[in-house]
Protein backbone atom coordinates (compact mmCIF):
# COMPACT_ATOMS: atom_id res chain seq x y z
CA UNK A 1 0.00 0.00 0.00
CA UNK A 2 2.71 2.45 0.90
CA UNK A 3 4.43 1.77 -2.36
CA UNK A 4 1.71 2.38 -4.31
CA UNK A 5 0.74 5.86 -2.87
CA UNK A 6 4.35 6.58 -2.79
CA UNK A 7 4.62 5.95 -6.93
CA UNK A 8 0.84 7.89 -7.02
CA UNK A 9 2.87 11.03 -5.52
CA UNK A 10 5.67 10.79 -7.43
CA UNK A 11 3.79 10.46 -10.46
CA UNK A 12 2.17 14.00 -9.36
CA UNK A 13 5.16 15.23 -8.38
CA UNK A 14 6.51 14.59 -12.23
CA UNK A 15 3.81 16.49 -13.55
CA UNK A 16 4.19 19.56 -11.41
CA UNK A 17 7.61 19.52 -12.07
CA UNK A 18 7.21 19.19 -15.91
CA UNK A 19 4.80 21.67 -16.36
CA UNK A 20 6.82 24.02 -14.15
CA UNK A 21 9.75 23.86 -16.43
CA UNK A 22 7.80 23.60 -19.62
CA UNK A 23 7.38 27.17 -21.56
CA UNK A 24 6.36 27.84 -24.82
CA UNK A 25 6.79 31.82 -25.71
CA UNK A 26 7.50 34.36 -28.66
CA UNK A 27 10.49 35.65 -29.39
CA UNK A 28 9.83 38.20 -31.84
CA UNK A 29 6.35 38.94 -32.43
CA UNK A 30 6.78 42.03 -34.38
CA UNK A 31 7.72 40.54 -36.94
CA UNK A 32 5.26 41.29 -39.77
CA UNK A 33 6.89 41.50 -43.42
CA UNK A 34 10.05 40.50 -44.96
CA UNK A 35 11.04 41.91 -48.06
CA UNK A 36 13.67 40.92 -49.64
CA UNK A 37 15.65 41.29 -53.06
CA UNK A 38 15.61 37.97 -54.95
CA UNK A 39 19.22 38.22 -55.94
CA UNK A 40 19.94 36.98 -52.21
CA UNK A 41 17.05 35.42 -50.80
CA UNK A 42 16.10 35.38 -47.18
CA UNK A 43 16.07 33.36 -43.77
CA UNK A 44 13.48 34.00 -41.82
CA UNK A 45 13.75 32.71 -38.17
CA UNK A 46 10.19 31.20 -36.60
CA UNK A 47 9.55 34.22 -34.12
CA UNK A 48 8.48 31.34 -31.15
CA UNK A 49 10.40 29.09 -28.64
CA UNK A 50 10.05 26.76 -25.66
CA UNK A 51 11.81 25.04 -22.97
CA UNK A 52 11.72 21.81 -23.34
CA UNK A 53 12.79 22.98 -27.15
CA UNK A 54 9.47 23.10 -29.42
CA UNK A 55 9.03 21.50 -32.37
CA UNK A 56 8.64 24.50 -34.90
CA UNK A 57 6.66 24.30 -38.22
CA UNK A 58 5.65 26.69 -40.96
CA UNK A 59 2.10 26.97 -42.97
CA UNK A 60 0.71 29.28 -45.58
CA UNK A 61 -2.23 31.67 -44.51
CA UNK A 62 -4.18 28.82 -46.00
CA UNK A 63 -3.22 26.80 -43.53
CA UNK A 64 -1.17 24.50 -45.53
CA UNK A 65 2.14 23.20 -44.17
CA UNK A 66 4.45 24.05 -46.51
CA UNK A 67 7.26 21.15 -48.01
CA UNK A 68 11.32 21.97 -48.97
CA UNK A 69 11.24 22.34 -52.55
CA UNK A 70 14.89 22.04 -53.57
CA UNK A 71 16.65 24.89 -54.24
CA UNK A 72 13.72 27.15 -53.74
CA UNK A 73 12.52 27.06 -50.30
CA UNK A 74 13.85 24.91 -47.46
CA UNK A 75 12.77 24.68 -43.42
CA UNK A 76 16.03 23.98 -41.32
CA UNK A 77 15.75 21.71 -38.62
CA UNK A 78 15.89 24.91 -35.98
CA UNK A 79 12.78 26.32 -37.48
CA UNK A 80 14.65 28.96 -40.41
CA UNK A 81 12.06 29.06 -43.08
CA UNK A 82 14.82 30.00 -46.09
CA UNK A 83 13.73 31.16 -49.61
CA UNK A 84 16.73 30.73 -51.62
CA UNK A 85 17.77 33.47 -54.67
CA UNK A 86 15.84 33.21 -58.26
CA UNK A 87 16.17 34.70 -61.54
CA UNK A 88 13.31 36.99 -61.78
CA UNK A 89 11.62 34.04 -64.35
CA UNK A 90 11.56 31.69 -61.54
CA UNK A 91 9.02 34.09 -59.46
CA UNK A 92 5.99 32.02 -57.95
CA UNK A 93 3.62 34.61 -55.80
CA UNK A 94 3.18 30.71 -53.79
CA UNK A 95 6.59 31.11 -52.60
CA UNK A 96 8.08 34.75 -53.00
CA UNK A 97 5.02 36.29 -52.83
CA UNK A 98 2.81 35.37 -49.59
CA UNK A 99 1.44 34.85 -46.30
CA UNK A 100 2.86 32.50 -44.12
CA UNK A 101 3.13 31.63 -40.48
CA UNK A 102 4.79 29.52 -37.77
CA UNK A 103 3.99 27.67 -34.76
CA UNK A 104 5.75 26.20 -32.32
CA UNK A 105 4.65 22.89 -30.05
CA UNK A 106 6.27 21.16 -26.33
CA UNK A 107 4.49 19.79 -23.72
CA UNK A 108 3.25 23.16 -22.35
CA UNK A 109 1.22 23.58 -25.89
CA UNK A 110 0.98 25.00 -29.08
CA UNK A 111 1.19 28.80 -30.07
CA UNK A 112 0.95 30.17 -33.68
CA UNK A 113 2.74 33.48 -34.82
CA UNK A 114 1.03 36.18 -36.64
CA UNK A 115 0.67 36.65 -40.06
CA UNK A 116 4.45 36.93 -41.47
CA UNK A 117 4.14 38.30 -45.47
CA UNK A 118 7.16 37.64 -47.21
CA UNK A 119 7.41 39.23 -50.36
CA UNK A 120 10.60 39.18 -53.30
CA UNK A 121 11.56 42.43 -55.28
CA UNK A 122 13.44 41.71 -58.63
CA UNK A 123 16.47 43.91 -58.91
CA UNK A 124 16.03 44.84 -62.55
CA UNK A 125 16.76 48.13 -64.26
CA UNK A 126 14.33 50.29 -65.15
CA UNK A 127 13.41 53.99 -66.42
CA UNK A 128 11.23 56.42 -65.40
CA UNK A 129 9.80 59.26 -67.18
CA UNK A 130 7.50 62.37 -67.37
CA UNK A 131 4.09 62.05 -68.61
CA UNK A 132 3.04 64.26 -71.44
CA UNK A 133 1.03 67.10 -70.33
CA UNK A 134 -0.74 69.53 -72.83
CA UNK A 135 -1.71 72.90 -71.30
CA UNK A 136 -2.55 76.25 -73.03
CA UNK A 137 -0.06 79.30 -72.25
CA UNK A 138 -0.87 80.77 -68.89
CA UNK A 139 -2.50 77.89 -67.69
CA UNK A 140 -1.14 75.11 -64.86
CA UNK A 141 0.29 72.32 -66.09
CA UNK A 142 0.53 68.84 -63.99
CA UNK A 143 3.36 66.77 -64.71
CA UNK A 144 3.34 63.04 -63.46
CA UNK A 145 6.68 61.33 -63.08
CA UNK A 146 5.80 57.62 -64.36
CA UNK A 147 7.56 54.99 -62.13
CA UNK A 148 7.66 51.54 -63.33
CA UNK A 149 4.63 49.41 -61.32
CA UNK A 150 7.26 46.72 -60.51
CA UNK A 151 9.66 49.25 -58.67
CA UNK A 152 6.88 51.85 -57.50
CA UNK A 153 6.76 51.01 -53.29
CA UNK A 154 10.16 50.94 -53.52
CA UNK A 155 11.46 54.53 -55.02
CA UNK A 156 10.10 57.98 -54.13
CA UNK A 157 10.18 61.42 -56.20
CA UNK A 158 13.44 63.74 -54.25
CA UNK A 159 13.03 66.14 -56.85
CA UNK A 160 12.40 67.35 -60.36
CA UNK A 161 14.98 68.96 -62.95
CA UNK A 162 15.24 70.77 -66.38
CA UNK A 163 17.37 70.28 -68.57
CA UNK A 164 19.67 68.74 -65.77
CA UNK A 165 18.88 71.87 -63.38
CA UNK A 166 17.37 71.00 -60.06
CA UNK A 167 14.30 72.81 -59.64
CA UNK A 168 12.67 73.80 -56.47
CA UNK A 169 8.96 74.74 -55.42
CA UNK A 170 8.87 78.62 -56.55
CA UNK A 171 10.87 77.16 -59.83
CA UNK A 172 8.44 74.97 -60.79
CA UNK A 173 5.78 77.62 -60.32
CA UNK A 174 7.61 80.43 -62.27
CA UNK A 175 8.20 77.63 -65.05
CA UNK A 176 4.19 76.76 -64.75
CA UNK A 177 3.68 80.21 -66.61
CA UNK A 178 5.77 79.26 -69.58
CA UNK A 179 6.88 76.51 -71.70
CA UNK A 180 8.37 73.32 -70.45
CA UNK A 181 11.65 72.25 -72.67
CA UNK A 182 11.47 68.17 -73.53
CA UNK A 183 13.39 67.19 -70.70
CA UNK A 184 12.43 67.85 -67.84
CA UNK A 185 12.66 64.66 -65.91
CA UNK A 186 12.19 63.47 -62.07
CA UNK A 187 15.24 62.53 -59.46
CA UNK A 188 14.24 59.34 -57.12
CA UNK A 189 15.90 57.81 -54.45
CA UNK A 190 15.31 53.89 -53.36
CA UNK A 191 13.84 52.93 -49.87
Amino acid sequence: MWILAFIFFQSILNVFSEELHSSLYFVNASLQEVVFASTTGTAVPCPAAGAPPASLRWYLATGEEIYDVPGIRHVHPNGTLQIFNFLPSSFSKLIHDNTYYCTAENPSGKIRSQDVHIKAVSREPYTVRVADQKAMRGNVAVFKCIIPATVEAYVTVVSWEKDTVSLNSAMLHDHSRSAWASRSLCSLSHS
